[in-house]
């Protein structure tokens, strides 16, 4: 059975990350997404909150697994056994950072190996980011995100 991580802090998820989950899982027979709790930022949803969103949204798909960590990347990996690492591309610049972050994993893992999904052209300028600071200004945000994760986050900016 071939597991592949799929880290990332989903602050909040968006379309963008739903369709690398969903692609993901149809090309590996397990697919555990990792749901970051970096202790150095102040994310807008807690580690909990952000589980449970991710759980939502995946729950048709019987192969994906919502769990949290902290600490490294290839130690969370070591710890599913598996060897690789599922990471959406956007643009150029995500592509600079994310091999820079695939060299570092490979040199600390060797056996441990990074497969870059590009997000579906309708998604490219899609992030997180975006989404929280359109939502902090009670802009339209149902193109990025899910209903449900919409009024979740209409709920922290009233």
């Amino acid at each position: 059975m071939k597991t592949a991580i799929y880290p990332g802090s989903f602050d909040p998820i968006t379309f963008g990350h739903i369709d690398i989950i969903e692609r993901a899982s149809k090309i590996f027979d397990r697919l555990v997404v990792g749901v970051l709790n970096n202790q150095s930022k102040q994310p807008l949803f807690t580690v909990d909150e952000r589980v449970s969103m991710l759980k939502t949204v995946t729950k048709n798909l019987p192969n994906v697994e919502i769990t949290s960590f902290c600490g490294l990347l290839v130690d969370f990996a070591k710890a599913y056994d598996s060897h690789v690492v599922v990471r959406g591309l956007r643009a150029i610049t995500d592509f600079e950072y994310e091999l820079q972050m695939s060299q570092t994993n490979h040199i600390l893992a060797p056996e441990l190996d990074t497969v870059f999904l590009t997000t579906d052209l309708k998604y490219s300028y899609l992030s997180s980011t975006t989404v929280r600071e359109v939502a902090s200004f009670h802009g339209d945000i149902s193109a990025f995100v899910p209903e449900f994760v919409e009024r979740e986050m209409r709920k922290k900016f009233l």
